[in-house]
């Protein structure tokens, strides 16, 4: 793999992308609509009316933020362009008019005015970005102070009964799943090596603290494979 992740992630997530959300589905079993939910209300629970989502993807996160007919308005920001021609054409199935936009920009550098958002969701994203210090400063430039950080991310599994089963199962049979639903050879060969590499979840919100976010809290989801963080902007 390339030195900077980007060089390597990018042209995957472009290869991908029109299997993308099936292949998180049969991954998850389903699960990922529920810590999507968790995330979504925990984001819309002090009634933002700008967020971003870093990292959209296919804009799942994003779009669910404006079911309902109300909610806020949502920009979705990803670097990978076919995952926002899904995300596009998404947004217009569902008719979100300019409730939703989305913009391609890499997660370091969000195009976006400091302070100019109330709330940044990612899910998902941090295991495929260079830095986390300077995406976390990135995040906490464009929230006002005051705004909520919702993060979505996968852990390294710390139930050691449970451990086992976890790796047999991430390290040869998603592999699998993905090569033969995805038809990439090595995309999901990437899934169980970043979490294999990742850092803990707690180590993880001593980053968010450092970028200057407080009241940093982690709940583990998925039988512990999954945490959500959430923070405030200092």
């Amino acid at each position: 793999m390339p030195e900077r992740k980007a060089a390597w992630v990018r042209p995957m997530f472009e290869a991908i992308a029109p299997r993308y959300d099936l292949l998180n589905f049969l991954i998850s079993f389903g699960m990922h609509h529920g810590w999507r939910r968790r995330a979504v209300r925990e984001t819309l629970r002090h009634e933002p009316r700008v967020v971003l989502d870093t990292g959209t993807g296919t804009g799942d996160l994003a779009l669910a933020m404006l079911r309902g007919g109300g909610g806020p308005e949502v920009i979705g920001l990803d670097f990978a362009g076919g995952m926002l021609r899904i995300a596009r054409r998404r947004a217009e199935a569902a008719r979100a008019g300019e409730r939703a936009r989305f913009v391609m920009a890499d997660a370091l550098h969000p195009p976006l005015a400091d302070g100019s958002v109330d709330a940044v969701v990612s899910g998902f994203l941090l295991r495929n970005v260079d830095g986390l210090p300077e995406v976390f400063a990135a995040m906490a430039r464009v929230l006002r102070p005051g705004g909520r950080l919702v993060i979505l991310e996968m852990t390294p599994m710390r139930r050691r009964l449970l451990r086992p089963f976890f790796r047999l199962y991430f390290n040869r049979w998603v592999p699998l799943l993905g090569r033969l639903v995805s038809r990439h050879a090595s995309a999901y060969t990437w899934l169980p090596q970043s979490v294999d590499e990742f850092i803990s979840a707690e180590a993880l919100a001593g980053l968010i603290a450092a970028a200057g976010f407080s009241d940093v809290r982690v709940r583990r989801l998925g039988l512990g494979s999954v945490a959500l963080h959430t923070a405030t902007r200092a």
